[in-house]
């Protein structure tokens, strides 16, 4: 099971990252919130704060990852490439 698929990139999850220091992946509908707080500390070397998960109509699963203070969402969507 691959537990991070890939992040979001709409207006909205990019002002997240900006502004409440969060970044949105879409994730196996099969994880759990530690599973995906585990999976996004070991890939991009950061501390997780707080982990919600949202499932959509559409049938994807997404998490919204809040980070520990000290670590940029900012660093981590520059590797994506997203912002």
């Amino acid at each position: 099971m691959r537990i991070l698929q890939y992040p979001v990139t709409t207006e909205k999850a990019v002002g997240m990252i900006e502004r409440e220091n969060k970044i949105v992946f879409v994730v196996d509908s099969r994880a759990d919130k530690k599973q995906i707080k585990e999976a996004i500390e070991k890939t991009y070397n950061v501390k997780v704060e707080k982990v919600n998960v949202m499932n959509g109509i559409d049938g994807r699963k997404k998490a919204f990852i809040k980070l520990a203070k000290g670590y940029s969402a900012d660093d981590i969507a520059a590797k994506l490439k997203i912002a």
